[in-house]
């Protein structure tokens, strides 16, 4: 595998790194798409842990979507982000910007949605098709009408959820597209614990406690079972978790437990928080 070191190395050199806009960038990825299609007929298909990096996601998940998405293909190129700031340092914006994907991106303050818009207006080029930003706070009363509003419905490639706060109530109750692919943020700071807590519809982080939101990853991975999902990784720091929809067969992708998700030293470290609010009220996931 050491031509996959080495075009990574590459890939992540000044040379090629210093402006992650110039289109030098989407050809090196697209060549590493390439080499993970050639490295899967050889049957050397690279551990999925292995191949994140960061272009605009907030961690690895760049890395992580781009091999996947080289094995399942980018299909309808569609996306919905939930918590998406701006859209420039976002989850989906590498595909946006480096791939021609385009869907929508949610996010409650106006002052990030205008600098998105302003961004996207001539990214990756005037002519391809723009994603719409919406302005709402998210609710789960609210997620499948906003949605419906916007026209888009059934198979979608990639959703991705991240909203500080009510990210396990909010895909429990999304039914009106069915992603390929999902990217939500857990609580590694409950550990191995089996808790969600509570719906507040009102939530605004940081509430009582800054990390009194959300669900456990094993709440969360119980969730995504009933909705037909399995866990096939986690950012390094275990906090974004990726799951993949169950009828997508691949067996170079095995499913994990989401407690192997929490190996990284700062997880662990982060648990010793959930002391403090130990007591608090939760619900079983």
């Amino acid at each position: 595998m050491s031509w996959l070191k080495n075009l990574v190395k590459y890939y992540f050199s000044k040379r090629i790194h210093r402006d992650k806009l110039h289109p030098s960038v989407g050809i090196q990825q697209r060549a590493l798409m390439q080499h993970y299609l050639i490295a899967r007929e050889n049957k050397q298909i690279p551990d999925f842990r292995t191949t994140g990096f960061k272009v605009f996601s907030q961690f690895e998940e760049d890395g992580l979507l781009l091999f996947l998405f080289s094995l399942i293909g980018e299909g309808s190129k569609t996306f919905i982000e939930i918590g998406a700031n701006d859209g420039i340092n976002s989850n989906c914006s590498n595909l946006a910007v480096h791939f021609g994907w385009s869907g929508l991106f949610f996010e409650g303050d106006p002052k990030l949605i205008k600098r998105g818009e302003k961004f996207y207006s001539k990214i990756p080029t005037p002519y391809h098709p723009k994603p719409q930003f919406i302005q709402a706070i998210i609710q789960r009363e609210n997620i499948n009408q906003l949605i419906e509003k916007t026209g888009l419905s059934g198979e979608i490639e990639l959703l991705s959820i991240d909203i500080d706060g009510n990210d396990y109530w909010v895909w429990d109750a999304l039914t009106i597209v069915q992603p390929k692919v999902v990217v939500i943020e857990t609580h590694t700071e409950f550990g191995t614990e089996n808790i969600v807590v509570p719906y507040d519809k009102d939530y605004m982080y940081p509430g009582k406690h800054p990390i009194y939101h959300g669900a456990s990853v094993v709440a969360m991975n119980k969730l995504a079972e009933k909705k037909g999902y399995r866990l096939i990784g986690a950012s390094d720091l275990g906090i974004n978790q990726l799951y993949i929809r169950k009828d997508l067969l691949l067996d170079e992708l095995p499913t994990i437990s989401p407690e192997s998700t929490l190996w990284h030293p700062k997880a662990k470290a982060g648990q010793a928080k959930f002391h403090e609010i130990k007591d608090w009220e939760y619900l079983k996931g």
